[in-house]
């Protein structure tokens, strides 16, 4: 068990947080969360003794140990291979282990079995048997290779020198690392930044199966729904608990405001009404008894005070501007890189409205592809083309920190390429949380989340109706991507992004681009729908053939003499129950289509009767408006007409199923 004791830390005059006390517990599953510059990571290294606070302690039982994996490592130094250096969690074991075969080699060697030696190298080999019960040595290689391997490693990166792989695979090595020592309490900082869709969710698995507690700094809201149990809430320098995973948290918090505002005004109204009392009858002698009883019940209120909501980022996309139907076509393209092929002969076509999630393991070649696709990178072979009308915009992985340090969030604004007054730039970094003096910080002392938020920023200020961004949720706290994750489904332009980031996908994605082994796949569907198709699919690899199935079951004639009438009617409750499931969401999106497409059409028919007056062609400004609003509406409509085709396509598809 690990306790924070009153503990307290200052910059200069402000508190980062006050009086914070909690208890970690053998098992426990703790999500850390709150915006950026809360003090989470601040937190989470006093709890891991890397940083000292200003007031307060830190406790721990006996042999409760603590494994700490920081969001950002220096280079690692190391000579091993990445084997070795994965195996070295397990030194203290594996020494234990030479010890006892030299001790074992010794006794086997001596005849005086009645020495004083021999009787001290007896006693000293139990000890180390004692040490080494329930570590299991003799399997270390297999769990190291199943942790590196699940981690994204391949076989063929064993016996590579750790020198020889970037950060991003370093810090992946650091937690294999930390996985395999398996400490009472993990505590992990962002540590799903740096791994793909696949070892994501190796490592969810693998985290279900631990035994000892975590404590978890995470923005991927899919990953604390699935792991935590508990939710700490760092918020205006106080420590929160919920008693349940992400979900549960915001569900609660959202309770906990209507009461607390409750109890808030009816604490309220009563002073109000004391106050009245006391005012009325101040000056009546006969009354001051009872007046002075009032005053005291005011001095010993215990003051109710409203949480103070964070800020947080606001904004929409601007409009997108008009395109052909056909957004983007890719035929034969090629890249290779220092001698290796990284894809081939692409063959990929978008069209307006599309929304296109990229997926696929590290070193696949999702960011390769968005940068060729977006003009940062040239191709080798194939062609791209961009439809009628086509402006693109490109947000790159790396954009916070390509920066310019020297200007200020203004002044790199002003360097957006987009035509904007200073009023629009300000009020633009204002949606971003740039207000007043702020705008006139220089980069280079912005963090982390403020860097992501102007570059952010800076690329929305210049309209595109193709958007490319590659990890656009870096750095960002999950409120901040959640308004993101909203003005991404209200843009009515055409979206291809790279992110490993489930929940923030999954409610505006409509295709998934699998990168794979040097080709693409489109798939039609969210995220969570591409991984459940993904899911079965390697489910019916492993299974027998449903022929084979089938045959022995005929044969033995068995199963269908032992199903009941009961079963099947369960059977069948079961499978309508399954169908109207696949229904609903069809259902419900179809409804709304046929709603849009109502209201368009109205609005539609007045503009043309509108454009059908001779007098509006007069009024240059009014003729451009109603133009642009006609032309936007056709666009809507089209979008529209075709969602309502999709949904009715897939109910009829599921009722035919």
């Amino acid at each position: 068990m690990l306790s924070i004791n009153h503990l307290d830390v200052r910059f200069g005059e402000k508190h980062l947080f006050k009086d914070i006390s909690q208890r970690v517990h053998a098992g426990d599953r703790i999500g850390l969360v709150g915006v950026n510059g809360a003090g989470k990571s601040t937190l989470l290294k006093i709890m891991a003794g890397v940083s000292a606070c200003d007031d307060g302690v830190i406790t721990k039982s006996k042999h409760f140990s603590v494994g700490y994996l920081p969001q950002e490592s220096s280079a690692l130094v190391s000579d091993n291979t990445l084997y070795q250096e994965a195996e070295s969690a397990f030194d203290e074991i594996l020494a234990l282990q030479q010890e006892a075969d030299f001790l074992h080699d010794q006794l086997a060697e001596m005849t005086d079995h009645h020495s004083e030696l021999f009787t001290a190298m007896i006693e000293r080999q139990g000890e180390l048997q004692h040490q080494l019960e329930g570590h299991d040595v003799y399997t270390i290689r297999a769990r190291v290779e199943k942790v590196l391997l699940g981690l994204g490693f391949k076989q063929t990166d064993m016996d590579a020198p750790v020198t020889s792989f970037s950060g991003g695979w370093v810090m992946r090595l650091m937690l294999a690392k930390m996985l395999l020592v398996s400490p009472s309490l993990l505590l992990l900082d962002e540590p799903t930044n740096h791994l793909d869709l696949e070892s994501l969710t190796w490592v969810e698995e693998f985290f279900r199966s631990c035994q000892g507690a975590m404590v978890i700094i995470s923005h991927d809201r899919t990953f604390l729904d699935k792991i935590t149990k508990t939710t700490w809430e760092l918020s205006m320098g106080r420590l929160s608990v919920y008693k349940g995973n992400y979900s549960y948290y915001i569900k609660e918090k959202a309770e906990r405001r209507i009461i607390e505002k409750g109890a808030y005004d009816n604490q309220q109204a009563k002073i109000k009404q004391t106050m009245r009392f006391v005012e009325r009858f101040r000056a009546k002698s006969t009354k001051a008894k009872q007046v002075q009883s009032r005053v005291k019940q005011l001095e010993k209120i215990d003051m109710i005070e409203l949480s103070d909501d964070e800020q947080q980022i606001r904004f929409t996309f601007p409009p997108a501007p008009p395109s052909g139907r056909d957004v983007l076509q890719i035929e034969g393209l090629s890249k290779s890189y220092q001698g290796r092929q990284i894809f081939s002969d692409v063959n990929l076509q978008l069209q307006r409205g599309d929304k296109v999630a990229v997926v696929g393991v590290n070193g696949a070649g999702k960011s390769t592809l968005v940068k060729i696709i977006g003009g940062q990178l040239e191709h080798d072979a194939g062609e791209i083309k961009l439809g009628h009308n086509v402006q693109l915009s490109y947000f790159g992985q790396h954009q916070a920190q390509e920066l310019s340090p020297t200007l200020s969030a203004l002044e790199t604004m002003a360097l957006s390429g987009a035509d904007l007054t200073i009023t629009r730039m300000r009020s633009l970094l204002g949606a971003f949380l740039f207000r007043g003096e702020e705008v006139d910080k220089k980069v280079a002392v912005l963090s982390g989340g403020e860097k992501s938020r102007l570059a952010l920023a800076k690329m929305i200020a210049k309209p595109a109706n193709l958007m490319l961004l590659d990890e656009p949720t870096n750095h960002l706290d999950i409120s901040s991507q959640e308004v993101l994750q909203e003005a991404m489904a209200q843009y009515d332009g055409c979206i291809i992004v790279v992110s490993h980031n489930r929940y923030f996908l999954d409610s505006f994605i409509n295709k998934v681009l699998l990168v794979k082994d040097g080709q693409v796949a489109l798939y039609e569907g969210n995220v969570t729908e591409y991984l459940r198709k993904a899911a079965l699919e390697d489910e019916g690899k492993k299974s027998p053939a449903l022929d084979e199935t089938i045959a022995s079951v005929d044969a033995s004639g068995v199963e269908h003499s032992r199903e009941s009438k009961k079963e099947k009617r369960q059977q069948e409750a079961q499978e309508r129950k399954e169908r109207g499931r696949k229904l609903a969401p069809w259902k419900k999106k179809e409804e709304e289509a046929e709603k849009q497409v109502a209201s368009l059409e109205v609005r539609k028919e007045e503009l043309e009767a509108l454009m059908a007056d001779p007098d509006l062609y007069s009024d240059e400004e009014a003729w451009a408006r109603t133009s642009k609003e006609y032309d936007q509406c056709k666009s809507h409509l089209e979008r529209w007409y075709a969602q309502w085709e999709e949904a009715q396509e897939e109910i009829e598809a599921i009722e035919a199923d």
